[in-house]
């Protein structure tokens, strides 16, 4: 890649995070060139199924300089997620190239010595290998492929053998496909719960959630208050008081469901959060399983033909089986050789900071807090960008001229009619 311009920050992945990182650069007089293999920004929101809507409050979602539209309603629908970043990479003008897939990240030859102030120089950096045979050459890289990257299927015991349909959660659209059919979802999470919902109000004949660990469930809202604005005040506070506070509020909010089979949970939910389990957003179920159109049934332990073996020795016999049982990361290809992922393929540094074995390496979108994920992309864009404008070198009062940009600060606006 020939240029006169100083080599970019390449930032790979066109989703939120990505590009709120990308938009925060540019206004500090950073290049930075979004590379993304699919054919548009927000690729993974245009995969998910059709009732989702962000849990977090479109005025608590909004990325760096740029507010969600007043007409897209206080909970943002997946459509109009979309629509947003689309309306995001344009009003930012952004550098984006679609349809290239970085398969694995480089140092660059010499970077290793180069030491952490060299990352603007000839021989320091890193190297990306995309798609294509393309080798990108860049001062500093922003990984943001998104905490829902690579869906995960247990390999339960005779999974391969199942007569019935099965699929992962990352497939499901709509509840057309299982009009009256017997269906059981796997996984309690909030993916799983509204799946169930879905296809419960949408014509399916049964549906069953089948529950390893029962979730702690909280109101999306109360009395105009939304969880989110909870979520925000105590995630500093200690984990033993706001298990405390969350057990206090769950008695008063939500009713004891566990004679439908559904008990409230032994654990408290910020040591569930901790671990990485986040509360369950009500958009429904709490009424369906009190109704009698969501049952929960024990967890999934193996197949048998066309049978269901569950945990607690039943069997069930249901026509399909949506597996809402998470995601992996899928960083090994990518960074695996740098040593800087944890036991479960979590970068070891997040936001602005930079693994010490990798400098000018810097990970965004991979925590998932009850403080909301777009809230904290925004959050990370903003110190990401203010940490790699120090380390590259960029002087304050020439960036805006160097950019070309007007002194928004990015601070949020109204979109343009």
């Amino acid at each position: 890649m020939s240029s006169t311009q100083p080599r970019p920050v390449y930032v790979i992945g066109a989703g939120p995070g990505g590009l709120a990182v990308a938009a925060a650069l540019r206004a500090r007089g950073v290049r930075a060139v979004v590379v993304e293999k699919s054919d548009g920004v927000g690729a993974s929101w245009r995969g998910h199924y059709a009732r989702l809507h962000l849990h977090t409050t479109r005025r608590l979602s909004a990325l760096p300089g740029l507010a969600i539209p007043r007409r897209f309603g206080r909970w943002v629908s997946r459509d109009d997620v979309v629509r947003y970043l689309e309306k995001y990479a344009e009003f930012h003008e952004l550098e984006l190239v679609t349809g290239v897939e970085v398969t694995r990240i480089e140092r660059a030859p010499g970077a290793a010595d180069a030491g952490d102030g060299a990352a603007a120089g000839e021989g320091a950096g890193w190297l990306l290998h995309a798609s294509g045979g393309r080798v990108l050459a860049g001062r500093a890289v922003v990984v943001a492929t998104g905490f829902n990257h690579t869906p995960r299927l247990p390999d339960w015991p005779g999974r391969d053998t199942y007569t019935g349909a099965l699929a992962h959660a990352a497939a499901y659209r709509d509840p057309k496909p299982y009009e009256g059919r017997d269906v059981l979802v796997v996984g309690a999470g909030n993916t799983g719960a509204e799946i169930a919902v879905d296809l419960a109000e949408g014509g399916a004949a049964r549906v069953r959630l089948a529950v390893r660990t029962a979730p702690h469930i909280v109101r999306r809202s109360t009395a105009g208050w939304p969880a989110q604005r909870t979520g925000i005040l105590v995630r500093r506070l200690p984990v033993r008081l706001v298990d405390r506070l969350g057990a206090l509020t769950a008695k008063v909010s939500v009713p004891d469901l566990t004679a439908y089979g559904l008990p409230r949970p032994e654990s408290g939910l910020y040591s569930r959060v901790r671990q990485g389990a986040i509360p369950v957003q009500d958009v429904g179920l709490i009424a369906a399983v009190r109704a009698g159109t969501v049952e929960p049934v024990a967890a999934v332990e193996a197949f048998d033909g066309a049978e269901v073996v569950l945990a607690d020795g039943s069997r069930i016999t249901p026509d399909a089986v949506v597996a809402a049982t998470g995601y992996r990361r899928g960083l090994e290809g990518l960074i695996g050789h740098l040593d800087v992922l944890d036991e479960r393929g979590r970068p070891l540094a997040h936001g602005r900071r930079t693994p010490a074995q990798a400098p000018g390496l810097y990970f965004t979108g991979f925590t998932n807090p009850i403080s909301g994920m777009f809230r904290e992309m925004a959050l990370d864009a903003e110190k990401i960008a203010k940490a790699l404008a120090r380390r590259l070198g960029v002087r304050a009062e020439a960036r805006r001229a160097a950019a070309h940009l007007p002194d928004t600060g990015l601070r949020p606006v109204d979109p343009p009619a």
